[in-house]
This record gives C-alpha cells, sequence and structure tokens, in this order.
C-alpha cells in the first residue's frame, strides 16, 4: 500500500525523488519487520486482557506435567496478536499486485480461522475435543488443495492470465502436462538437480508440504516460547531464499529457480519474524498468553506455502527439523500405543510422553532448558539449511 503511495506521489512532483528509495525490497523488508513489531508490542497488553476478560484461558490436561498446572486459565488464542500483526504491517509494505504474497496470506488466514474454530471451542464452549479430527482435516485439505491448484501454475507462469491459460491447457490436454524444470522437486546440495513432478505429484506435494507444516508447527507448540522461535528462525531462512529466487541475477549465479515475484514475500516473513518477536515478549516463561491453533496453524501453514513457492521443501523439513521429528514423535507413540495394546493386550509408550518436548521434560529436564536447547538445535539446522545457497 505505501509502495503504491510513493510511487503515486512521485508522479505528482520531481521534489519528490527520494520516496523511491521505498522500491528498494530490503528496506521495505526492515520496515516490515519493525511495524510488526511495534503493532505486537502496542497491542499485546490489550489483547492479553481482552481475551483474560472474554475468560479465554488455557485448560490444562490432569495427565500433564505437575509443573505445567499453574498455567491453567493463561489465555489463550494469542496467535491473533500475531495474525493482526502479520496481516497490517504485510499489507502496508508489500507490492500489491503480487500474486504470491496474496496467496500466503489467504492460506494463513484460513488455517488461522481453522484453528479459531477449533480454540473457540475447546476454550469458550468448553468442548475439551474442541473441532473433530475429521472437521479439521477436511477444511485443512480444501484450502491446501486449492492453494496446490493455484500454486502449480502461477510458479510456472510469470502473471495470472497466464496462470488460467495454463489451466486451461491442462484441462483440454486430460489433465496430462509437462511443467518447466522450476516446478520440480529442488534437491538440496546439488547443481541443476531436480525431479520433475507433474501436475499431480506437485499438488499432492504442495498439500502434504503445506498441512504437514501447520499440524507439526502446532504440535511443537506445548512450551513457553517453544514454537514462536524456531518459526521465526525458519521464517528468516525461507525469506532469505525467497529474495534469492525472486531475483534473476541471484538466482543465475547461485543456480536456483528463477520465479519472478517470489522476492516480495521476503515483506511477509519480515513481518513474520517481526510480529513473532512481539510475540515472544509475553510467551516467554512464564508466559502471559499462548497462541493456541489459531496462530500454530496458521503460521505453520505459512511456512509450508513460502516453501512451496521458492522450490526449497526439502530444506524446509532440515531447517524445520524439530517440527518434523516433533510430528513423528507424536506419530510413533501413538501408532506403537496401538500395536501393543492390539497384540499384547496392554499399550505400551515409546516415549514418557508425547510430543518429544515432554518426554525431555520427563526425563528431568527444566522446561527452559528444552525450550533454549530446541532453540539452539533449530538455529544449526537453520544455518546448514542456508548453506545450500553456495554448497550446490
Amino acid at each position: 500500500m505505501l509502495l503504491m503511495l510513493t510511487q503515486w506521489l512521485q508522479g505528482l512532483s520531481p521534489e519528490l525523488s527520494f520516496l523511491r528509495v521505498f522500491q528498494y525490497l530490503t528496506l521495505r523488508a526492515v520496515m516490515a519487520a519493525m511495524t510488526a513489531l511495534l503493532i505486537g508490542l502496542v497491542a499485546g497488553p490489550r489483547v492479553i486482557r481482552m481475551l483474560a476478560a472474554l475468560k479465554i484461558g488455557q485448560p490444562v490436561r490432569g495427565y500433564a506435567m505437575q509443573s505445567h498446572l499453574a498455567k491453567n486459565g493463561t489465555p489463550t488464542m494469542g496467535g491473533v496478536l500475531i495474525l493482526l500483526a502479520i496481516c497490517i504491517s504485510t499489507l502496508l509494505w508489500f507490492d500489491l499486485s503480487n500474486r504470491f504474497v496474496w496467496i500466503v496470506l489467504a492460506v494463513t488466514l484460513g488455517f488461522g480461522a481453522i484453528g479459531w474454530v477449533d480454540d473457540w471451542r475447546k476454550v469458550v464452549r468448553k468442548d475439551p475435543e474442541g473441532m473433530r479430527s475429521r472437521e479439521k482435516y477436511f477444511w485443512q485439505s480444501v484450502i491446501g488443495l486449492l492453494a496446490a491448484l493455484y500454486l502449480v501454475f502461477s510458479i510456472s507462469e510469470n502473471s495470472n492470465a497466464r496462470v488460467f491459460e495454463l489451466f486451461v491447457t491442462w484441462v483440454q490436454s486430460g489433465f496430462s502436462l509437462d511443467l518447466p524444470p522450476k516446478a520440480g522437486l529442488l534437491v538440496p546440495f546439488f547443481k541443476e538437480v531436480t525431479y520433475p513432478l507433474g501436475v499431480l505429484g506437485f499438488v499432492i506435494l504442495t498439500y502434504l508440504v503445506i498441512v504437514g507444516s501447520s499440524n507439526a508447527v502446532n504440535l511443537t507448540d506445548g512450551l513457553d516460547g517453544l514454537a514462536i522461535m524456531p518459526v521465526i528462525m525458519v521464517g528468516s531462512a525461507l525469506g532469505i531464499f525467497a529474495y534469492v529466487t525472486g531475483s534473476a541475477s541471484y538466482s543465475k549465479y547461485l543456480l536456483f529457480p528463477h520465479i519472478p515475484g517470489s522476492g516480495e514475500l521476503l515483506i511477509f516473513c519480515a513481518a513474520m519474524a517481526g510480529a513473532g518477536l512481539a510475540f515472544l515478549w509475553f510467551n516467554t516463561h512464564p508466559a502471559q498468553v499462548f497462541m493456541g491453533d489459531v496462530g500454530a496453524l496458521a503460521l505453520g501453514a505459512a511456512l509450508g506455502t513460502i516453501a512451496v513457492i521458492v522450490r526449497q521443501e526439502i530444506v524446509l523439513a532440515v531447517m524445520g527439523g524439530i517440527f518434523v521429528v516433533e510430528a513423528i514423535s507424536v506419530m510413533a507413540q501413538v501408532t506403537w500405543f496401538k500395536y501393543t495394546k492390539r497384540r499384547y493386550g496392554e499399550g505400551r509408550r515409546l516415549l514418557k510422553m508425547a510430543p518429544l518436548h515432554h518426554h525431555f521434560e520427563k526425563s528431568g529436564w527444566q522446561e527452559t532448558q528444552v525450550v533454549v536447547r530446541f532453540w539452539i538445535i533449530t538455529m544449526l539446522l537453520c544455518l546448514v539449511g542456508l548453506s545450500t545457497l553456495k554448497l550446490r
């Protein structure tokens, strides 16, 4: 919005040519991060008071860690603060004509709406199950598949008009169409190694990445500050990849696919980092507010969508290794428990408690130790992911 305003003002008077500085992507990214940070810090106390007044408190289950019982009643659904800061900051600083930022915003808000309904039913309606799993996955699948169908053609073409033409061509060809190499699965650490996916393969992969990353972040969000800092680090790293793929010169030099328009995603990533830091101010131990599903589902989906656009699905799995391991720990725990119960008549556990962060708590680690150590691991994994920019 501000970019269009400055361009309009430059057209009115040559004396305002200094406003050209706002055309620089890096400057707008810094301003987006600062704007989101300020919005979050200023609005945070008011949002927390509002949630507390509405009695939107986090229920703590009886089988939870003993140390967590004191958190009972802490305001949750604080993810609305993150989404508010991200949306306002992004809308202020990004190029409103950029289709990639719009689709990321749509997916983020869509998954945020799912999380809102789930949290509302749990906390306000006192329904312990919240949104039923089938209902939740249905709406996640709807949004994920719609986003995948748009992105498969959007990444292959440079304008929405051409996207529609390519979609029509795909339908007329009997749903058989070869995509350009930049729409293939990019393998890190190798020069120009991509695996062609085809339209169906791309849609399936995109759906799995978006829905999978959304639920993985949600499972990780179990301790004060545990999920938000890895989201900040992974999102910031993806912003660097977006800047590279959006630049014709940098992408050519670093042997990355050039995806025109993807550079604007740096604005969204910067806003997400700023909003995340503001939320961490209130979410650090002992937390004054929890993000809830409304925040976790939305942020995870945003990371997955950005990774798909910049063709870094594998790198996302590396940098977000904490999210991946947390999700695997839950799946392994449930699968093993059901298997042993069916075979031996009594369910057995692989871990003392799932997700993985609770296992370490049961093993004697303090909550802050688990959180900070998981942050350190994520930082190292992000450095590994960023090394793929040059080590190819």
